[in-house]
């Protein structure tokens, strides 16, 4: 099992940025996948994007694409969200996720999740 904690978030203005971060412990995978999610007031989880650890590969949603990059630090089991150009629309809860099969949009997909970490972008 992994055990995931965002932090990082709080209130920005539109066109700042915010770096997220998600500590990971517990079992992991070679192959493991890492992802970001976000879920605003009234609306469904969405996926942001993901990073795959074997190759780095990455994926956005054309929403963040540009503006956010997901990153990792092996040395300390840590995966970051570096967001910046912030919209209002960006505001949400932002969710830290894993999974040991290929990286994926789909929400059901990921096997497991952090609490969530505030992000809020005034305008």
């Amino acid at each position: 099992q992994v055990q995931l904690v965002e932090s990082g978030g709080g209130l920005v203005q539109a066109g700042g940025s915010l770096r997220l971060s998600c500590a990971a412990s517990g079992r992991t995978f070679s192959n493991y996948g890492m992802g970001w999610f976000r879920q605003a007031t009234g609306k469904e989880r969405e996926f942001v994007g993901a990073i795959r650890w074997s190759g780095g590969s990455t994926r956005y949603d054309d929403s963040v694409k540009g503006r956010f990059t997901i990153s990792r630090d092996n040395a300390k089991n840590t995966v970051y969200l570096q967001m910046n150009s912030l919209k209002p629309e960006d505001t949400a809860v932002y969710y830290c996720a894993a999974t040991a099969n290929w990286i994926t949009s789909n929400t059901r997909r990921w096997e497991y999740w952090g609490k969530g970490t505030l992000v809020t972008v005034s305008s």
